[in-house]
C-alpha cells in the first residue's frame, strides 16, 4: 500500500530511422509513481522496431503469498509535433518477451497482453518496500502502427499503479443487511457464494436478485442470467490502487485534441475548459486551460503541446478527480488500454474471500473514523489529523470535497488503519463514489470485460460496443452504469462494501462525489 500518489511521464524526441536523434527528454508529475530517464535506442528498420528504455520507482510495494501490486505502463506517441497522439502497439506478448529487457534493480517481471497495448511490471519475487529498476526496454512495434523509417516521433511514457486481485471463490452480498444486499434467496439473505465464472441464473437456488425499488433495476426476484462473459470477479483481473487523481487525469487531457477536450472538461468558450463549469477552483477541483491557445504558444510546461494548458499550480495534482461523467471514466480506461470494472470486482476487491460482515466496510469491519480535519493541504503528504480504524472521507464535513488519494496510508499503516481493502486497494469505501458496470439491467450484463485500445473517437468519445453507455458508435449515455462504495458527502450506509442503493443509477453528469478507477482482466 501506499500513502500518496505520484505518476511520472517522460517525454522524448525520437526520428525513427538508422540512428535516433532523442531531442529532449521532460518530466510532469501526479501519482505515486516515477518514470524517468526515458530514451530510445536498439532501433532495427528490417523488423520497424525500436526500444523505449526507462527507468522505474514506486513506494510501498508487495508481493506475498495472496497478492501484489503492479505498474501498468503505455507508451503514446505524437508524429506532428505533438498536436494529436497515438498509442503505441508493443511487439510481443507474454512474460518477459524476447528482445524486452527487466533492467537492473528490483527484480520486475514485464507482462505483456495479447493485445500489446501496454505492460504490467510486478515484482519476481516476494518482497515490500520501495521498487527502483533502472534500464527497462519495452519494444515497440511502430512498424504496426504504420510509421515508416525516417518518421519523426516523440514519445510519452505513462505509469498507473495497479493491484492484482488473484482467481479466488468469494461472497457477493452481506446478509441483506445492506440496501439491496445480494443474497441467495427469498427467504435465505445469505450472500452469493461465487466458485467459478460460469453463467449465474437468478432464483436458482444459489442467486437471488433484490433491488430494494433502486432506480434503473429489474424487479426483485425477477429471473435472469449474468453470462459467464461478465465480469464476475472470480477470474483474476487488476484494478487501480487509487481513484483516477487529477494530476492522471490532466496527462490525459494534455494527449487529446481541442475538440476531445471540450467533451471531456465543460467548455466555457469565453474563457478556459474546466471540469467543474465554475471558473474559480470548487470542491477542490482545480482542472482548467484556457479556451483558445495562442499561436506558438509553449502550453504545457515542458511539454510542448499546443492542445491545452492544464498544469497550473492549483491543478489539485495529488487529489482523487471529482466531476466525472461515465463517459469521462470510459473514455480515461479506453485511452489507457484499461476498462470499467463490474460491481462484483468492486466487491470481491474490497471483501477478498473471507466470509461477508454485515455492513462492514471496505477495510473489513464496521468500525469507522471521519477524515475531517484536513492537514498539509495540496501536498504530497496531504492527510488529516484524525486517526483511527478505518479512516475515511465521509459525511459532508470538514474537508467537504474529495481529498488525496491514498491519504490515509503510510509505510507503517496496517490494513484498518489505512482504510485499505483485503487486496491493498485504496478508497474504494469513501472520498468519491465508484462507478461501475451493474448486474441490475440487460445493459450491464451485455459487458463482457473487454480492454480499451488506447484510441477515441474524433470527439473524445470510446468506442468499445460491450462498454455501458454504448450508442450507435460510442460511449454517450450510462445505461448499464452504477456506484457503489459511497462518497465524500453521502450518508453512511452507502459506504458500505454490499450497498447498492445507486448501483444501478443511471447518470450522464458530472457532479462534486462522482470518480472512480479502472481495471484490466489479467493476461
Amino acid at each position: 500500500m501506499d500513502s500518496s500518489a505520484k505518476i511520472r511521464i517522460l517525454i522524448c524526441h525520437v526520428t525513427l530511422c538508422a540512428a535516433f536523434l532523442l531531442l529532449f527528454i521532460c518530466e510532469a508529475s501526479a501519482n505515486n509513481i516515477s518514470v524517468t530517464n526515458a530514451s530510445i535506442t536498439g532501433q532495427s528498420t528490417s523488423a520497424e522496431t525500436c526500444k523505449v528504455q526507462f527507468d522505474i520507482s514506486w513506494e510501498n510495494s508487495w508481493r506475498h503469498a495472496l497478492n501484489y501490486d503492479a505498474a501498468w505502463v503505455f507508451i503514446k506517441y505524437s508524429t506532428d509535433s505533438g498536436a494529436t497522439w497515438s498509442h503505441a502497439t508493443l511487439k510481443t506478448s507474454g512474460t518477459n518477451p524476447a528482445n524486452f529487457s527487466q533492467g537492473a534493480g528490483t527484480g520486475l517481471d514485464i507482462v505483456v497482453p495479447t493485445d500489446l497495448k501496454g505492460a504490467f511490471l510486478e515484482r519476481t519475487s516476494n518482497g515490500v518496500g520501495s521498487v527502483s529498476t533502472v534500464s527497462i526496454q519495452f519494444v515497440w512495434d511502430w512498424g504496426a502502427n504504420g510509421l515508416s523509417a525516417g518518421t519523426t516521433a516523440r514519445v510519452k511514457v505513462f505509469a498507473i499503479e495497479m493491484v492484482y486481485i488473484p482467481e479466488s471463490v468469494f461472497y457477493a452480498g452481506d446478509n441483506a443487511s445492506s440496501t439491496a444486499s445480494l443474497k441467495q434467496g427469498s427467504a435465505d439473505s445469505n450472500p452469493w457464494y461465487v466458485n467459478d465464472s460460469d453463467a449465474m441464473a437468478m432464483n436458482g437456488g444459489e442467486f437471488y436478485y433484490v433491488t430494494g425499488s433502486n432506480t434503473g433495476e429489474g424487479a426483485t426476484g425477477a429471473a435472469f442470467t449474468i453470462p459467464a462473459a461478465f465480469p464476475s470477479g472470480f477470474d483474476a483481473f487488476y484494478i487501480m490502487k487509487y481513484e483516477i487523481s487529477q494530476g492522471q487525469y490532466r496527462d490525459f487531457l494534455n494527449t487529446l485534441t481541442r475538440a476531445q477536450q471540450n467533451t471531456r472538461t465543460v467548455s466555457q468558450t469565453a474563457s478556459q475548459f474546466v471540469m467543474s463549469n465554475n471558473a474559480a477552483v470548487v470542491y477542490r477541483n482545480g482542472l482548467r486551460a484556457p479556451a483558445s491557445i495562442p499561436a506558438g504558444a509553449i502550453t504545457f510546461g515542458c511539454d510542448f503541446d499546443a492542445n491545452g494548458t492544464f498544469d497550473e499550480s492549483t491543478d489539485g495534482e495529488w487529489i482523487a478527480c471529482n466531476y466525472l461523467s461515465w463517459m469521462d471514466i470510459a473514455a480515461y480506461a479506453d485511452w489507457a488500454g484499461l476498462r470499467p470494472f463490474s460491481e462484483l470486482e468492486f466487491e470481491k476487491a474490497a471483501r477478498g474471500n473471507l466470509t461477508s460482515i454485515n455492513s462492514e466496510y471496505a477495510w473489513g469491519s464496521t468500525s469507522i473514523t471521519d477524515a475531517a480535519t484536513l492537514a498539509n493541504s495540496g501536498l504530497t503528504n496531504e492527510g488529516v489529523s484524525e486517526t483511527g480504524v478505518g479512516l475515511c472521507n465521509y459525511g459532508n464535513d470538514g474537508v467537504q470535497a474529495p481529498l488525496r488519494t491514498g491519504f490515509a496510508a503510510t509505510s507503517t499503516t496496517k490494513r484498518a488503519q489505512a482504510g485499505a481493502s483485503y487486496y491493498g486497494v485504496m478508497e474504494l469505501s469513501g472520498n468519491n463514489r465508484e462507478r461501475c458496470v451493474t448486474v441490475g439491467n440487460s445493459t450491464g450484463r451485455a459487458f463482457t470485460g473487454t480492454a480499451g485500445n488506447g484510441s477515441l473517437s474524433s470527439n473524445g468519445n470510446t468506442d468499445n460496443s460491450d462498454w455501458p453507455g454504448y450508442v450507435g458508435s460510442e460511449v454517450t449515455a450510462a445505461t448499464g452504469s452504477g456506484f457503489r462504495g459511497g462518497d465524500w458527502s453521502g450518508a453512511i450506509g452507502l459506504l458500505c462494501i454490499s450497498d447498492r442503493a445507486s448501483a444501478a443509477n443511471t447518470d450522464t453528469t458530472r457532479d462534486t462525489t462522482y470518480g472512480g478507477r479502472c481495471a484490466r482482466t489479467s493476461p
